[in-house]
């Protein structure tokens, strides 16, 4: 991060004598809300809340039926939330990324008195910002994916016509999925830890190093876990940056929404999230000698999007 980076954050997030926040720049509009109560001990509390949601949300239909119908219907549906290879599955899976939206909701409504709404910024912008970034994306990471296509040779999954059939919802789903995401680690923790700390190594990194912490699966990604959760956290940084500097949701969401229909609704990684895809890679997420380098393909593709985005979205005042 550069040095005039971190300067003119902290310009941003300045406070005047009087005590008030100055409406100045689009991130301070953007943590306004969260200043009314900054202080830490709600913001544990409210980690604890969206993940008592997320987990009860999960859990509950898993009790329903394990109560209401046998202990193996209720195991094969874990079974398929662990291993969504099926399009009912993922669809399934995605839907449970509801309780994580739910709790940020509650968190912020009961914790710290402010709106929903407070979590994404001005509506429009959201749009505008989203629907960006979404293009930015998608022509970078569909144009990597025809590279790609040069040196490898993709396997079919979902028939064409069925996997038309279940695009609408499938994108509904990966929507709730990447909202869900980008309402707790872009919205919640970084809005409540800028209100409460000027430094952007504390509400910059420590959202981003959450977020990739919780992509730490090494029983299915094996020795190419740490790599995983590097590049989820680089994402985060990116997703970060794009957040701080526009004051809205939109861009972040955007961003992440692109990705994940490229990653699970156009060509998914054996091994991952492979129910809805229209088509699958041949070799596992696992795979070492093939998924490194591809990795840092990824990131670089990551990166140019960033970039491109931080020139197109980045408003004058900033």
């Amino acid at each position: 991060m550069h040095k005039a980076d971190c300067s003119d954050w902290m310009q941003q997030l300045a406070l005047p004598k009087t005590g008030k926040p100055m409406h100045r720049t689009p991130f301070q509009r953007y943590i306004h809300a969260a200043r009314r109560a900054p202080q830490i001990w709600r913001l544990v509390l409210g980690v604890i809340v969206i993940t008592l949601c997320a987990f009860i949300w999960t859990l509950g239909p898993l009790g329903l039926a394990w109560l209401f119908a046998s202990p193996e219907t209720a195991l094969g549906l874990a079974h398929t939330l662990q291993s969504p290879v099926t399009p009912r599955g993922t669809l399934i899976l995605l839907g449970t990324f509801a309780g994580m939206a739910l709790g940020a909701v509650f968190a912020v409504r009961l914790l710290h008195k402010r709106r929903a709404a407070s979590l994404f910024g001005p509506r429009r912008q959201v749009a505008r910002d989203f629907t960006v970034a979404a293009g930015v994306v998608f022509a970078i990471y569909l144009t990597g994916l025809a590279l790609w296509m040069v040196f490898f040779t993709p396997e079919a999954n979902l028939a064409p016509t069925r996997w038309l059939v279940l695009l609408p919802l499938a994108l509904l789903g990966v929507a709730l999925q990447t909202g869900a995401e980008e309402m707790v680690f872009r919205g919640y923790l970084m809005q409540q830890l800028a209100a409460r700390f000027i430094s952007p190594v504390i509400w910059l990194i420590l959202p981003a190093l959450a977020f990739g912490a919780v992509h730490y699966d090494p029983g299915t990604a094996g020795a190419n876990v740490w790599i995983i959760v590097g590049s989820a956290a680089l994402f985060g940084l990116v997703a970060g940056d794009l957040t701080a500097r526009t004051g809205s949701l939109g861009a972040a969401w955007g961003f992440h929404f692109a990705n994940n229909v490229v990653a699970i609704l156009v060509i998914s990684t054996k091994g991952t999230i492979t129910g809805l895809s229209l088509m699958q890679t041949p070799y596992g997420v696992d795979d070492a000698e093939v998924m490194g380098g591809l990795m840092f393909g990824d990131m670089a593709m990551l990166i140019l999007a960033w970039l491109i985005l931080r020139r197109v979205l980045t408003p004058r005042s900033i």
